[in-house]
């Protein structure tokens, strides 16, 4: 039995992409998501708790972000848990955990309520990718363009 690493998330920008452009002419946008879940404790109170993610794209993916991605935008990342390590100038061991998007969907209002769809894809789990941008202003903004 193979193994499987994927996750999806929704939720909101925290800020701007930081964009970084390789010696390779490649760039990586990195940037972090806030996701939120409400619940109502055993006494009734409501209460929200929130988790911040960090989210890295790469190539034309990190392309797009540069371009569409903005603190506040309500997108939904797909793509896999990375972790890694490394030793500070401390000497103590630093663990990240992050989100490498291989797909990002905006599901906010932007540019006459149209919803904008970046897909990197993975061919053969090469590193050769090719982003597609669709922009559709049909059905925008209704709950039936969420994927869930």
């Amino acid at each position: 039995m193979s193994s499987f690493n994927k996750v999806s998330l929704f939720g909101n920008v925290g800020k701007d992409p930081e964009i970084t452009t390789l010696q390779s002419g490649k760039k990586i946008a990195k940037f972090s998501l806030a996701t939120s879940e409400k619940y109502t404790d055993k006494d009734g109170n409501k209460n929200e708790h929130t988790d911040w993610h960090s989210i890295i794209a790469w190539e034309k993916l990190a392309e797009l972000c540069e371009k569409w991605v903005k603190k506040g935008s309500s997108i939904i990342i797909e793509g896999k848990i990375s972790y890694r390590n490394y030793e500070n100038k401390e000497g103590q061991k630093v663990y990240i955990t992050e989100i490498n998007a291989k797909e990002i969907y905006f599901t906010g209002k932007k540019e006459a309520d149209s919803t904008i769809t970046a897909k990197d894809e993975y061919q053969g789990g090469s590193a050769n990718k090719e982003a597609i941008v669709n922009k559709s202003i049909e059905n925008a903004g209704e709950e039936s363009d969420l994927p869930f």
